[in-house]
């Protein structure tokens, strides 16, 4: 885990939820983090860190190591390809544009969409961009499986599955909750080989949306959801240890949760409402 993007997170999140939790999510103790802290403040960010960070923003992490190094050289600015790589590479700044298809030694496919949300998780109307993801609830009988779709209009959760099977279909049959997609709409996810297969992509293609997902090993580009998955456990699991029984008492403890978050759970950002009462205040309003 790269200390910057940790740091970051915790300053994006640090007035929506304890940094305790934060640091909770990502498995990082808290000495460590502030060590990291600590060491970013005093060791400041050089010169020529600044110059490639801020071309990569300016050309929307279009390019690779090879083009910025070409584009700075026309600037004036005379850095060693190496250099730029490895800058690049410190802060996770590679081209964020061109698609990858990886072909599995069984022959299946992996698609691996751009990263099209980009850290931006803001949204003008309800279903414009999506966020999902999956987490472990490892406490009862056998491992239970939660996927979940964000949408990032409101946070509210729009479709959820609970499975003790982490496979294709189970991502698929959240995927199928959704309601028509009537306009544009993007779907952010990491690349895990459930979101990368070709019948998952196929099947969001023929709902009209529009794939997108975080870099590799890159958690925060989907924080929203990873904040959502955290909140659930820190507010009933972790608080009440004696949840951790059945799968039937861990699958119901879920159901009622979301339904708490959706409809009764208030947030600051939401005008201290809650998910759904904020999105129906803004349909009547």
């Amino acid at each position: 885990m790269v200390p910057q993007i940790i740091i970051e997170i915790v300053n994006e999140f640090k007035d929506l939820m304890p940094i305790k939790l934060i640091l909770e999510l990502f498995d990082i103790p808290r000495s460590t983090y502030y060590r990291w802290k600590n060491k970013i403040e005093v060791n400041e960010i050089s010169y020529n860190e600044r110059i490639v960070i801020s071309k990569c923003k300016e050309t929307n992490y279009e390019y690779g190591y090879r083009t910025i190094k070409g584009i700075l050289k026309d600037e004036g600015n005379h850095l060693n390809k190496n250099t730029v790589q490895r800058i690049m590479q410190k802060f996770n700044l590679q081209c964020r544009v061109k698609p990858k298809k990886v072909k599995h030694v069984k022959g299946k496919e992996s698609i691996v969409a751009s990263n099209i949300i980009d850290r931006d998780f803001t949204a003008n109307r309800p279903l414009e961009k999506l966020s999902t993801d999956i987490t472990y609830l490892p406490w009862g009988e056998k491992t239970l499986y939660l996927s979940t779709i964000m949408d990032l209009y409101n946070g509210e959760i729009i479709a959820f599955s609970l499975d003790d099977t982490q496979d294709t279909n189970f991502v698929l049959d959240t995927l199928n909750q959704l309601p028509e997609i009537k306009h544009r709409c993007i779907l952010h996810s990491d690349q895990g080989t459930v979101y990368t297969s070709k019948i998952y992509q196929e099947t969001v293609y023929k709902k009209s949306i529009t794939m997108s997902m975080s870099r590799k090993g890159t958690p925060a580009d989907n924080a929203p959801i990873e904040s959502f998955h955290s909140t659930l456990k820190s507010e009933t699991f972790y608080r009440y240890p004696e949840l951790k029984s059945s799968n039937e008492i861990i699958s119901q403890t879920v159901i009622n949760f979301i339904k708490h978050y959706n409809n009764t759970r208030v947030q600051a950002k939401l005008e201290f409402k809650s998910p759904v009462k904020y999105r129906e205040s803004r349909i009547l309003g």
